[in-house]
């Protein structure tokens, strides 16, 4: 982990402007454009070697950059079905093996959803209850410097409330730090919420309040505009679709003045030019 700075900015995936090349490409293209974070995009399945991930570990070294891991999209740990409730942990499993090997210091991750139960606390218990071998796992196998990170979510059939996140984290205990989506709270609540400081702000101090300094130290975050209709979430936006909210200036001055340490993951469409757009933005308020 990179000290002495504040916030760490970068790209969801390999960036939008690099032709070709792999994560250890992108690691060396992101850190000529001033950047210092990434986060490995496993969303449609884990398919890297460990030879391959190592050699992504060693690039993040040399280039002082922060690597972060998404896994699977096809992960419901609420699903009332056995059989997906063990691929999804199956999943969950290969992506910390693989962020074990590449050096990444969280496994981002969607719970699940609230379909199939009589509310949404079973629905939360589910998760917590399908979640709990991931612990025996990293315990077993010695895996002591990777995160879980349940994801706050964008739409409301998802679980991934603030509150939800911060319960599982608390279950689940040393193992676990949240992934804070500004994006996805602002949808999730059909545009009323996170559109000021003080939500930010609040809900950084909640979560130091209930899970530790750790959980803050750094605050894993993502970051875009985005488009939400009934239910929640759409598509994310780039910075420059002004229509869409929220505001990144919001949130950073939010993170100025309570002096948080993040890393702040772009999930716009243009990745990493929207991560140095945001970089600029946190330097014009003074913060970086």
């Amino acid at each position: 982990m990179c000290r002495g700075k504040r916030l760490h900015f970068g790209p969801a995936g390999k960036p939008v402007g690099l032709k070709s090349g792999d994560y250890v490409k992108a690691i060396e293209f992101i850190a000529s454009m001033g950047l210092d974070a990434i986060e490995y995009e496993a969303v449609r399945g884990v398919r890297i070697s460990e030879a391959r991930a190592r050699a992504i570990r060693e690039a993040a070294e040399k280039y002082n950059v922060i690597v972060s891991l998404h896994a699977p999209y096809y992960i419901n740990f609420a699903s009332p079905d056995t059989s997906t409730r063990k691929r999804s942990l199956e999943r969950l499993i290969d992506s910390i093996k693989a962020a074990h090997w590449m050096g990444a210091y969280v496994v981002v991750f969607h719970p699940g959803y609230y379909k199939g139960h009589s509310d949404t606390r079973n629905a939360l218990r589910t998760v917590i209850e399908s979640l709990r071998y991931t612990v025996e796992f990293m315990e077993l196998n010695s895996i002591r410097k990777v995160w879980l990170s349940p994801e706050t979510t964008g739409k409301t059939s998802q679980v991934g409330s603030v509150e939800e996140v911060i319960e599982i984290c608390i279950e689940l205990g040393k193992f676990c730090k949240p992934t804070i989506d500004w994006a996805h709270l602002h949808a999730r609540s059909e545009g009323s919420y996170i559109t000021n400081e003080d939500h930010v702000i609040s809900i950084v101090e909640k979560l130091e309040k209930e899970l530790g300094k750790d959980a803050v130290d750094p605050l894993h975050t993502h970051f875009s505009r985005i488009e939400f209709g009934r239910g929640g979430e759409r598509e994310h936006r780039t910075l420059d679709e002004t229509e869409y909210g929220p505001e990144w200036r919001i949130v950073c001055r939010a993170y100025r003045d309570i002096g948080i340490h993040a890393v702040v993951i772009s999930e716009s469409p243009l990745l990493e030019k929207d991560a140095i757009v945001m970089k600029r933005i946190c330097e014009e308020e003074g913060y970086l």
